[in-house]
């Protein structure tokens, strides 16, 4: 190959990938360097044509090994087709990881072709701490009220004849909460699951927004909100939704409920119509906002990431990160920001129209 975009004998154009790509011939020159590589590892992939691949890539291990020095697939066994990904170390201590591929002219014969895919760690080690992170929070918020739930349960069944009808009504109702409070985190983590996974399903129906939206507040009134402390908008003519109403429900009640817990005063919400344009259709906006302290402006890039809290660090921090999943898997989009009053302002969009299959 004589060009960093490996115009030779690759099949496809290198610098077209997502990862780093390294080729070397029969000698151990050098024949590809795509930009990725480049990128990973600081150089001009066009300065690494023609350089041994040993003294381009002064790659170690984590125990400080010589990369080349251990593998050295041109002198070593003739039967292995590569190496696994694992961890190396550049000059300067960037960590890549790196996986290696032995092609030979036949089996056993001699390596024709050494190709290398190089990565960046970080992305993995931030994953492997986002992963930690959540075991951490699952165990703390689930701790609480299955201590609850056992003390409660233990303390009735060994005293159950010495406790009055209302103090066991009392306890059972703690219990009932307590397993709701469960449900709901896992719940949580299984929606977390599907959207990183890319699995969330989506079963579209009619949904009346208003409707819903009228039902969350008589829902949060029931349980001992004042009636004033909401007002709901409703534009005329709104145009007809195609959504998950279980899913939608979500979306609505961690809005809701993020604005009561966190925010202060009025909580209003409205619903509008979003005209079609040349990068979006047609669709309904639901503005959700309080005139509480707001988001600081430093963590509004933050709020719909996992574990993003609030002030108070309350809740899983799961919520909102739940919340942009769904409605972009509807094919909408929600924006945060700060509402007229100062406070907390989340506004998301669904797209109007019947899905294909209706049509």
């Amino acid at each position: 190959m004589d060009s960093a975009a490996g115009a030779g004998d690759v099949e496809m154009r290198p610098d077209d990938l997502p990862d780093g790509l390294v080729v070397a011939d029969e000698l151990g020159h050098i024949r590809c360097f795509n930009a990725e590589a480049g990128r990973l590892t600081g150089t001009v992939p066009t300065a690494m044509l023609g350089r041994r691949i040993q003294e381009a890539l002064p790659l170690e291990h984590t125990d400080g090994r010589r990369w080349w020095l251990v593998t050295d697939p041109y002198q070593r066994s003739a039967h292995r087709s590569g190496e696994p990904e694992h961890h190396l170390l550049l000059p300067g201590g960037r960590e890549l990881l790196v996986t290696t591929r032995y092609l030979r002219t036949a089996p056993g014969g001699p390596l024709h072709r050494l190709v290398l895919g190089l990565r960046d760690a970080g992305t993995r080690d931030r994953d492997e701490r986002s992963d930690a992170e959540l075991i951490a929070t699952v165990a703390h918020e689930l701790r609480s009220p299955l201590t609850s739930v056992k003390g409660f349960t233990a303390t009735m069944l060994d005293k159950w004849e010495r406790f009055t009808d209302d103090q066991k009504r009392l306890m059972l109702q703690t219990v009932d909460s307590d397993a709701d409070r469960v449900t709901r985190l896992i719940t949580e983590l299984l929606d977390v699951s599907r959207i990183d996974s890319g699995r969330l399903e989506i079963r579209r129906q009619p949904v009346e927004l208003a409707e819903a939206v009228r039902r969350h507040v008589e829902t949060l009134v029931n349980g001992g909100l004042p009636a004033d402390r909401f007002t709901v908008r409703v534009a005329a003519d709104l145009p007809g939704v195609w959504a998950d109403p279980d899913k939608i429900d979500q979306v609505l009640g961690n809005l809701l409920e993020n604005a009561v817990r966190h925010g202060a005063g009025t909580v209003t919400i409205e619903l509008d119509r979003v005209p079609p344009g040349a990068h979006h259709q047609e669709g309904t906006a639901v503005t959700v906002s309080d005139e509480g302290p707001g988001i600081p402006e430093e963590a509004m890039h933050r709020v719909f990431t996992r574990f993003w809290r609030g002030s108070d660090r309350s809740g899983t921090g799961l919520g909102l990160y739940i919340v942009k999943g769904i409605v972009e898997a509807h094919g909408g989009t929600v924006t945060a920001g700060r509402g007229a009053r100062g406070g907390a302002r989340f506004r998301f969009t669904l797209p109007a129209g019947t899905p294909a299959f209706m049509v």
